[in-house]
């Protein structure tokens, strides 16, 4: 038994980028848990189902909303690390024993150009709760390691992998639905044009970009810029 991490959602100009840790042994596993975008997504739900209903297997999910995600005093390397460093946590917390005494495998999907990197800061912050204002709670001490393609390569991130992007889903339709006013939310990625209509056309009506908007991302930018020349224009 070992814990696989992975994140969903870093590149995306709408909604939280999310992370899931899962804790398992990969024979508990479904055997297609695979690298999220390589799985249809009916698929994927199906497989998120199975990992959270398998016996000694347990979930672990953190979000990173948009106002953490624009805060100038970080950037998305730390993000992920921190998005990964709480679902570990959550997973580690969760219902299944683990010795105390012995460190855990974790098997990461590097967030980092550098493997290394990525695993040293990530074990420093799942071992260290006031890096991140974590929860406090005795946990076991982490092995880290990371991996560039390691949600293609080992089942159990693979499953974490599936996790995070079902939760971004949910959260995703949730935030859809929240603007019934618009047809379409799209995707969320500022490369899509009904996520960018969605962006446009909110700004129009209310001048600014909605709260689920990472109002950093130059797609964001641009539209204000838009809307303000606009205004002038008129003016």
């Amino acid at each position: 038994m070992y814990l696989g991490v992975d994140e969903a959602g870093k590149g995306p100009v709408l909604g939280p980028m999310v992370a899931a840790a899962v804790l398992a042994d990969p024979a508990d596993l479904p055997g297609d848990a695979d690298d999220s975008k390589r799985i249809a997504p009916s698929r994927r739900e199906s497989i998120e189902a199975e990992i959270r209903e398998a016996d000694g297997v347990t979930v672990g999910v953190a979000f990173v909303e948009p106002t953490e995600i624009d805060r100038s005093d970080t950037d998305m390397n730390t993000l992920t690390v921190c998005g990964q460093a709480r679902a570990v946590r959550a997973a580690l917390a969760g219902g299944v024993a683990v010795d105390l005494d012995e460190p855990v495998r974790v098997v990461a999907d590097a967030g980092d150009t550098s493997e290394a990197r990525f695993a040293r800061r990530l074990g420093e912050f799942v071992a260290d709760p006031e890096t991140d204002a974590g929860d406090g709670a005795d946990l076991p001490a982490v092995d880290v390691s990371a991996f560039h393609g390691a949600d293609e390569d080992d089942s159990v991130v693979g499953a974490a992998s599936v996790v995070a992007k079902v939760a971004r889903d949910e959260r995703m339709a949730a935030i859809d639905a929240d603007h019934p006013a618009y047809d379409d939310l799209g995707s969320g990625y500022p490369s899509d044009p009904a996520t960018r209509e969605f962006l446009r056309a909110y700004v129009d009506d209310h001048g600014d970009v909605p709260d689920c908007a990472r109002r950093s991302w130059a797609t964001c930018d641009d539209l204000l810029a838009a809307a303000e020349q606009s205004g002038l224009d008129e003016f």
